[in-house]
Formats: structure tokens, C-alpha cells, sequence
């Protein structure tokens, strides 16, 4: 009996251990300082995935090297340019141009597609520059809708253009040449806008009109853009993290082009060595930062903004191909019809990159400086 009480109470003593063993708690307060310091390094973690490498600034030690001419603004960032057509002091006609997404200097598809006979003729002079952040222009990470405006016009001011000058921009620089309508109307002899790009978020557009318009982007550009506008905070982590597809301008989507664009692109990007400087710097103060701008929040609408030239001295042209799957044709038909001070010029069959056509760089320029009609 004795043998038996005591198997018993050695194995009751055996339970009572282990039970005790595996209740032991944690020291008071430790459980909550893991999941703290477990959170705090998740939060670390996803900020600095949030957070754009450095920009690689031009002419400094760890930047690509300088190869244009720049001038030093205001602020002491340098802007790139690029001139184009006869010399500055014999030109007749002086025009800045602003290239779009994903572009610079070089691709300044007006001067490089105008005919000698035209360029002669008219005696055109045209400077096309590198928007900051694209090219071999310094980033501005404080740049705004208006920035760009005052920093043509500084521009203008150094080199000289006169107390006027012809503005031209393609895509979103198109878009770009709104604010300088805006801003610094007085300034400008002329202005171009091929292929503007249109911000759905603009006030003045009908919501069915715009939110129609917006359905028939891509749908990764749909959510893209959605971003840019709601979280613009988000844009560099959306554009470079691998579990969703970003802008399909940045990469190349073809399914972002009409059948005309994808045959006029091989044309456009013909000298891949140029293109090459497009991202040099970085892709957020280019790319990603064009994106917040050009669908922020903005201080104004174009819908909104008053004829330039009352006087009919000089003109707004809109130009727009109806194929035009990047930028949609409905909205460019509202503000022209909004703006009858506009002239607007809708080319039939025509997708994004019309301005490369053979002879259509003659059309805009002769269209804008010598009011040249029947040319769309």
C-alpha cells in the first residue's frame, strides 16, 4: 500500500510541477514593450519604404556631370535649355517650350520637327528646357502649380526673350502652360497647348463628364492617380513597390497607347543616348512629382481663366488627336467650349503624339505666329 501512495504522489508531484513550470508569467510589463518595440520597428520599416533615395544632383560629386547650358535662379536652383533654330538676337519670333512626362530638353518635338523653310522664314527662335527634377535642371521639392510659371519667366528675363514671348508645350507641359496663362498672362506674345493633360479633379468639369472620362484610363493609372491626388505622400512607395502596377506612362505600357502613338514612338525616342538623361537625377522629383502636381489639388481651373488677348492680337491654341488615349478628347471639347477665346484644333484619327507627324510642327508654329488657319 505504501509503495502505491507513494508512485501516486511522485506522479501528482510530477503534474503539479510542469503546471507550475508552464504558468510561470512574464516579468510585469514585458509583453507590452515587445509588441511596442515590435511596432515601432513596422513603422520603421514601411517610413523608410515610403522615403525617395536622395535626388543625384547634376555637377555635384555623386551627380551625372553638366553638359548644357543652365542658368541660376532665384532661389539658386539651375534650369537646363536647350536652343534651337536661328540665333537668339536675329529671331523674329522667340518661343519657350516645355516638354511632357517623362522627358526633357531634347525632345522638344516642335523645334526638332520644324521645317528649315519655316524656321527661316519666320525667323524662329525656339529654347526648349528641362522642367526641374527632369534632365540636367536641379529638383525642386518645393515646387508648386504656380513654380514653373515664374521659372520660365526668369528664364525669359536672363536670356533675354523680350517683355514678351510664344509659350508651346506638349503633354504635361501642356498642361503647365495653363499656369503660365495664369500667372504671368502679360508676359506671353502667344501660347500652344498640344495634348494638355487634364486634371479629372478640376472643379468646373461636369462630375458624370469627368468620372466617365477617368473610367477609361488603365486601371492601374485609375489607382495611380487616385494617390497622387488623395495620398500624394504615397506616390514614390506606389510607384516602386512590386505588388501593384504603376503609371503606365513610366513604364512603357503599351496598352496606354492608340495604334498611331505605338507606330510614332520609335520617332520620338529615336536617340536613346539623349533620353538616357531624362531620369538621371532620380525618378521622384521627375516622375513622381509630376504626378502630385499636375493631379493635386489646384488653386485654380482653367475653365475659369480669362482671354489673354481681348484684344485679338494674339492667341490660345488647344490642340488634340480624337484617338488620344492618355489624355481624353471629351474633356479638352468642354474647355474649348467653355473658352470660345480658345482655338481649338481637334485632329482626326490622331492619338497622344501627333506633334511628331510629318509637317505638323509647320501647322502649330505657322498656326501661332501667323494665325495660319485650316491647319488641323
Amino acid at each position: 500500500m505504501s509503495k502505491k501512495i507513494s508512485a501516486a504522489s511522485a506522479r501528482s508531484h510530477t503534474r503539479k510541477t510542469k503546471q507550475i513550470k508552464s504558468s510561470i508569467p512574464l516579468p510585469s510589463g514585458m509583453f507590452g514593450k515587445i509588441l511596442a518595440v515590435l511596432f515601432v520597428g513596422f513603422v520603421a520599416y514601411v517610413y523608410r519604404a515610403m522615403q525617395p533615395p536622395p535626388s543625384k544632383i547634376c555637377g555635384t560629386p555623386d551627380g551625372p556631370p553638366v553638359t548644357s547650358p543652365r542658368i541660376k535662379l532665384s532661389d539658386g536652383r539651375y534650369l537646363a535649355y536647350k536652343e534651337h533654330g536661328v540665333p537668339r538676337d536675329q529671331a523674329k519670333h522667340k518661343i519657350v517650350f516645355i516638354h511632357g512626362y517623362d522627358s526633357n530638353r531634347h525632345d522638344a518635338v516642335v523645334a526638332t520637327g520644324l521645317s528649315p523653310e519655316v524656321i527661316e522664314s519666320l525667323g524662329v527662335y525656339i529654347v526648349s528646357i528641362d522642367r526641374p527634377g527632369y534632365g540636367e535642371s536641379d529638383p525642386n521639392p518645393k515646387r508648386t502649380v504656380k513654380s514653373l510659371a515664374f521659372d520660365v519667366q526668369e528664364l525669359a528675363d536672363q536670356l533675354g526673350l523680350g517683355s514678351k514671348f510664344y509659350v508651346i508645350g506638349f503633354s504635361m507641359g501642356g498642361q503647365a502652360v495653363w499656369t503660365l496663362l495664369k500667372y504671368i498672362p502679360h508676359r506671353l506674345a502667344g501660347a500652344a497647348l498640344l495634348a494638355p493633360v487634364t486634371n479629372y479633379w478640376w472643379p468646373n468639369f461636369p462630375a458624370n463628364l469627368s468620372k466617365e472620362a477617368f473610367s477609361q484610363q488603365l486601371p492601374q493609372d485609375i489607382w495611380n492617380l487616385r494617390v497622387a491626388h488623395y495620398l500624394p505622400w504615397l506616390t514614390y512607395w506606389w510607384n516602386t513597390q512590386k505588388f501593384f502596377p504603376a503609371c503606365s506612362a513610366a513604364a512603357y505600357n503599351p496598352g496606354a497607347l492608340s495604334s498611331q502613338d505605338l507606330e510614332l514612338m520609335p520617332k520620338y525616342r529615336a536617340n536613346r543616348d539623349l533620353y538616357a538623361q531624362v531620369r538621371q537625377q532620380g525618378q521622384h522629383e521627375s516622375l513622381y512629382r509630376d504626378l502630385m502636381i499636375g493631379f493635386g489639388t489646384w488653386e485654380f481651373d482653367p475653365v475659369d481663366l480669362e482671354n489673354p488677348f481681348p484684344n485679338k492680337e494674339s492667341s490660345v491654341q488647344l490642340w488634340q488627336g480624337d484617338e488620344d488615349k492618355l489624355v481624353p478628347v471629351t474633356l479638352q471639347r468642354y474647355i474649348a467650349q467653355r473658352q470660345p477665346w480658345i482655338q481649338y484644333h481637334e485632329i482626326a484619327g490622331a492619338g497622344h503624339m501627333f506633334p511628331v507627324l510629318d509637317g505638323m510642327a509647320d501647322k502649330i508654329v505657322k498656326a501661332l505666329l501667323i494665325g495660319e488657319k485650316n491647319v488641323s
